[in-house]
Formats: C-alpha cells, sequence, structure tokens
C-alpha cells in the first residue's frame, strides 16, 4: 500500500507541467461553453493608438517577441491587433495553437509574405516553396519531401556537410585573437550555414569559408541580411505608401534581383557541367538537391524560385541555434563537460561523427531543443484560415483572417516549462516531465512544417560535436548578457563573442 501511495505522489509530481496547462485548457474551454461563441469584434486587443506606441515607441519592431508575452499578460491568451493594413489575431497557447493547426485543410496557407509575393509578379518570377500555395506547393512539397525529411536520404549528406565543418574549425582558429577570442561568431556561422546549403543544393563550394570571401558570395549574404530587415517593413506598406517613400521597397526589389541572379548562375553552371559529362558519354549520378529538381519535368523558372527560397531557409536556423548554443554552453560549464563526455564516448577514439552518431547523443538533441526553446528562429508563425470559419477558444474566426502563432510566449511560459528562462537541456530528456506538444515547434508542424529541417540539424549536430572535441568554450571576460531582437527571425541583439581554448 505504501508502494502504490509513493507511485502515485511520484506521478503527480512528474505530471505536474501537464496538469496546469490541462487546468488552463479546462478555464478556456468552460469560459466557451458557458457563454455562447464570442465575434472577433468581442476579442480583446490593445487600440490602434496604443499598439502603434508599442511596436515604434519601445523599441520598434525589434521588440515583436516581447509583445507576445506583453499580450499573453494583457489579454489572455488570444488577442486581435492591427499592422499596418493587417488585421491578425494572436494566439499564445499551445491547446489553442493546435486548435488552430487542426482546422487548416489539405493545403495549409501560411501568412501572405505579401511582399515577398509583390516581387514575385513585378519580375515575373515564379513561386517556389516558401511563397506558393495550395496544388502548386503540395506538388513542389512532394517533390522535395523525399529528400529532404526521410531520414536515410538526408544522411547521405553527412560527409558533404562534415567537409564544410572541417572548414569551420579552421576558420575559428584562423579567427581567434588573443586568449582565444572569436568576435562576433554569427557572422561565421552564418556564411558556415550558407556553404553548407549550397554544398547540399549544388554539390559545390560557394567560397563562405575561404580566408577571401569571393565578391558575388560576400554580396549574396549581405542581400539577404538586408532583405530580410527591410520585408517586415515592406509587408506594412500599402502600394500608395510604397509609392510615397519608394526607397524600400526598392532596396528590397533589388536585394532579391541579386539573390535570383545568383541562385540562377550556379544552378545553370552545374546543371552545363552535367551536360557535358552525359555528352562525353560519363555517368551522372547527382546527389544535390537542384539536380533532383531539374529532373522532375518543372519548369526551370519554378526550379529557380525553389532553389532561391530554399537558399535561404536554412541559413539563419543554423547560424542562430549555433550562435545561441555556444553562448549558452559557454555560461553553463557543467553542461558542456556533459556533453563533450557524451560525444566522445560515442566516437570511442574517432575525431569526426557521422549522422547515424547522432542516435547515442540524446544530451547534444536536448541541448538542441532546448536553444531552439528559448530562441526559436520564428517567433512566431502564421496561418490564414482558408476552410471557411473556424471556433479557436470560444471565438468564431472568419474564413482569410490571419492568425499568428506566438511560439516564443509559449515556449517561455512557467504554466508548461517550470523556470522557463533557465537553460536547462535535460528537461528534454525526463519523460515523467510531459509538456504540450505544441509549446514549442521552431519547425512548425504537419505539413507546412519546415522542409528542411533534417538537413539542418544534421548540420547543427556535427557542426556542435566537432566544435566540442576542439575547444573548451568560454564566455568573453568583458561580454555581458545578450538578449535576442526580431529582424523578422530572432537574433542576436549584439555580437556574441567567445574564448575557443584548445583542448
Amino acid at each position: 500500500m505504501i508502494y502504490v501511495r509513493r507511485m502515485l505522489q511520484h506521478a503527480l509530481k512528474a505530471s505536474y507541467p501537464l496538469v496546469k496547462w490541462m487546468e488552463r485548457w479546462a478555464e478556456v474551454a468552460s469560459a466557451g461553453n458557458l457563454k455562447k461563441t464570442k465575434s472577433l469584434q468581442e476579442m480583446p486587443g490593445p487600440t490602434l493608438p496604443s499598439f502603434a506606441w508599442d511596436l515604434f515607441g519601445r523599441g520598434g519592431l525589434s521588440r515583436l517577441h516581447e509583445l507576445q508575452l506583453e499580450g499573453l499578460r494583457k489579454y489572455g491568451p488570444m488577442w486581435k491587433a492591427s499592422f499596418g493594413p493587417i488585421l491578425t489575431v494572436h494566439v499564445a497557447d499551445p491547446a489553442l495553437i493546435e486548435q488552430v493547426l487542426r482546422q487548416e485543410g489539405h493545403h495549409p496557407m501560411r501568412s501572405d509574405l505579401s511582399s515577398w509575393k509583390d516581387y514575385r509578379r513585378l519580375r515575373g518570377h515564379h513561386y517556389g516553396l516558401l511563397t506558393s500555395e495550395g496544388e502548386e506547393w503540395q506538388t513542389v512539397r512532394s517533390l522535395l519531401g523525399k529528400h529532404m525529411l526521410r531520414p536515410r536520404a538526408v544522411e547521405a549528406y553527412d560527409n558533404t556537410l562534415n567537409n564544410v565543418v572541417s572548414d569551420l574549425i579552421v576558420k575559428l582558429r584562423l579567427r581567434r585573437q588573443h586568449r582565444g577570442l572569436v568576435t562576433d561568431i554569427a557572422s561565421d556561422f552564418y556564411r558556415f550555414g550558407l556553404e553548407g546549403v549550397s554544398s547540399v543544393l549544388f554539390e559545390s563550394r560557394i567560397g563562405c569559408l575561404d580566408p577571401v570571401v569571393p565578391a558575388d558570395t560576400e554580396r549574396f549574404i549581405r542581400s539577404i541580411n538586408t532583405m530580410f530587415v527591410m520585408t517586415l517593413l515592406t509587408m506594412a506598406m500599402p502600394d500608395w505608401l510604397r509609392r510615397l517613400i519608394p526607397k524600400p521597397w526598392k532596396t528590397f526589389c533589388q536585394c532579391w534581383d541579386y539573390m535570383f541572379d545568383f541562385a540562377k548562375g550556379h544552378i545553370d553552371h552545374r546543371l552545363r557541367e552535367e551536360a557535358e559529362k552525359m555528352a562525353r558519354g560519363e555517368k551522372v549520378e547527382g546527389r544535390y538537391l537542384t539536380y533532383f529538381l531539374s529532373q522532375t519535368g518543372l519548369p526551370m523558372e519554378t526550379v529557380y524560385s525553389n532553389v532561391t527560397e530554399l537558399l535561404l531557409a536554412g541559413v539563419d536556423t543554423i547560424s542562430s541555434t549555433m550562435s545561441w548554443s555556444l553562448y549558452e554552453l559557454s555560461r553553463h560549464p557543467g553542461v558542456q563537460a556533459s556533453l563533450r563526455d557524451e560525444v566522445s564516448t560515442v566516437l570511442g577514439g574517432r575525431r569526426i561523427p557521422e549522422a547515424a552518431d547522432v542516435a547515442r547523443m540524446p544530451l547534444l538533441k536536448a541541448t538542441v531543443k532546448e536553444v531552439l526553446r528559448l530562441y526559436p528562429v520564428i517567433p512566431a508563425n502564421a496561418r490564414v484560415v482558408t476552410v471557411g470559419d473556424i471556433e479557436v477558444g470560444g471565438y468564431v474566426i472568419p474564413k482569410n483572417t490571419l492568425v499568428t502563432l506566438c511560439h516564443f510566449a509559449t515556449s517561455r511560459d512557467a504554466a508548461v516549462f517550470p523556470d522557463p528562462d533557465e537553460f536547462r537541456p535535460r528537461r528534454w530528456m525526463n519523460r515523467e516531465q510531459g509538456h504540450h506538444p505544441y509549446a514549442s515547434v521552431p519547425f512548425g508542424v504537419g505539413k507546412r512544417s519546415c522542409i528542411g529541417r533534417r538537413i539542418a540539424e544534421l548540420e547543427l549536430y556535427l557542426a556542435l560535436a566537432r566544435i566540442l572535441m576542439e575547444f573548451k568554450v568560454e564566455p568573453d571576460p568583458e561580454g555581458g548578457v545578450v538578449k535576442p531582437m526580431t529582424r523578422t527571425l530572432l537574433v542576436p541583439e549584439k555580437d556574441i563573442n567567445l574564448q575557443f581554448i584548445d583542448l
């Protein structure tokens, strides 16, 4: 009897987070049952003057992720707000996010990235995976999924990615200053991410980690950065305002022009090489993604658009997650030492991990999960209601309404994650400590989840494992706390500087 009582007490203690979000959901559900469903007009939210002050008077668009937490605190798990001409419903509760996603239909529609689409229409470009919808999106998603989502297909890229990791290690050694200090590590990891993605797309290198980066590659990197900065601004500008203040829109288009030209140049170069091999009677066995796409019968304009968008899709994920991972590990030397021991034990004397090794590194995987919980690369995702009116949390949300899924708020919610601001990777290794499955979804969920997730994760795992086998990572003695900011994506608000000390 005593044994049974202790088991029950242990189970109740372990399930505390689960109980908390179940209680919250029960409150939301009961509120909806006690009263008839409410309209969008009855939903709480800031008035236009106060919302404009929140956006532009206290840090601007860079603090959009913080506004999620403020909205949750002020208005509860759902509220509405207007951003320029766009009215959006914000959802900041994992159970309600699940409700939204379970009603999204066969062809889920993200926020329409209106300025991205406007540019493509202006230039006559086709849509890619990030901008297309409906059957067009489903066709490309199915084709790419065969080579980007199946674990065995992704494992085939580990040798390619390890070559890029080797160049990163050399780059870090060359960049070290006094006492092993490397300044602005995000810039190195950004170039590493782009080089890795390019090697998978083109099966060739573009020089991001060379001692002197080629001018065209450097310009491509600047174009990506500027384009993301301008995305939120151009989406908030109606056509008449773009004509009145043309510079932001012009800069945005110039960035996209160069990115399309850059990708098209590399695609055409690789396909010419394959054609020349075939003309010589040589066997062609392309393993890179552009080759697969070019063999599907898709128009080349569609191939160009998809490859251009895929180049963007994984770079910031890798750069940001690598930077935050090493930042947190430098501040938590005990976790770093345990992780190094895990990698060393699995490798058993080898220096270079393979894709198959990662399955035996649970702390490594938990570390990346915890970093993505604290610093989700995309702090908020969105859906457009397309299947007709839907009911969420007791409110009727009309068709065509934009719904923002506040992932930053849910992943920092104390009711779901105890001590939510603390870096605790082992919370993901405790099977008895349940988390709502929609509380932290950095790569999205379902059909609209990130197509490049598995490749990005593999590149992250291989790089982190190698770095920890080469260096002890310590904080910059003169550095302080680094916080995140929103730049369409979530990025460090200032440079992360770290010491890389030889083991």
